[in-house]
């Protein structure tokens, strides 16, 4: 049986080509899709600068003064008259202060007459050897030195335990230490020279405040004169 139709007029003939044409031209159009960019339009900044124009003042016509011209000096007079000085001027003679060569001078001080003062020198002994220790007040009953360095090394620690007063900055950080207090009794018995050494600001002002407070005392003696007795403690800060 023969086909009633034209085969050119057959429209499925070609349905592969045209799907294919067809893919290829979405494939195309979703990947320049997928490729498209777009950027930010770029802001032009226009700076404008405005410059005002040259003021133009008008300049005031100005008249000169007309001042009159100075009078003329006097004229001098036709006739001068001399007149004669009649008064005598005492010159006065001032007279030379250096002193020549021949000059001879008579009040001479003898050297006999020249007073000289001797400055006494403070002397320092440490405390282990002076010959007599400083007398702390309270230890003037006892008799040898021996006894009296040891009364005064009690009176001290006694003085620290009942001045001693722990800092409460030190307190508050719990911050503890051996302060080394090194000070100095002088010729009138008087705490000077006082230094220390710590692991902290405070527990080294409070160690001086302790020592600053004790009281004078009879300075030591070496061979008949009072001295200079330098004394070192070590002040313990423990918290308990």
């Amino acid at each position: 049986m023969e086909a009633k139709k034209n085969p050119q007029a057959d429209l499925n003939r070609n349905t592969g080509l045209y799907f294919l044409i067809g893919l290829t031209l979405v494939l195309f159009t979703t990947w320049r899709a997928m490729e498209f960019k777009t950027y930010e339009a770029e802001q032009e900044i226009v700076q404008v600068l405005n410059i005002q124009e040259d003021l133009k003042e008008d300049v005031p016509i100005t008249e000169a003064l007309k001042t009159p011209p100075p009078p003329p000096p006097p004229s001098a007079p036709e006739i001068i008259e001399i007149v004669e000085d009649e008064a005598e001027i005492e010159e006065t003679i001032i007279e030379s202060s250096e002193i020549d060569q021949e000059t001879v001078i008579e009040d001479i001080m003898e050297v006999n007459e020249v007073e000289v003062a001797e400055e006494e020198e403070e002397i320092t002994v440490p405390f282990a050897v002076i010959e007599n220790v400083p007398v702390f007040p309270g230890c003037e009953a006892m008799e040898t030195n021996e006894e009296r360095r040891a009364c005064f090394q009690k009176m001290v620690q006694q003085h620290v335990k009942k001045e001693f007063k722990y800092p409460p900055t030190a307190l508050e950080l719990e911050i503890q230490g051996k302060v080394y207090v090194q000070f100095v009794i002088n010729g009138k018995g008087y705490i000077t020279n006082i230094r220390t050494r710590g692991p902290d600001a405070n527990l080294e002002e409070e160690a001086s405040r302790i020592v600053a407070s004790l009281p004078q005392m009879t300075p030591g003696m070496q061979r008949g004169r009072a001295v200079k007795v330098p004394y070192s403690i070590p002040i313990t800060f423990k918290l308990q």
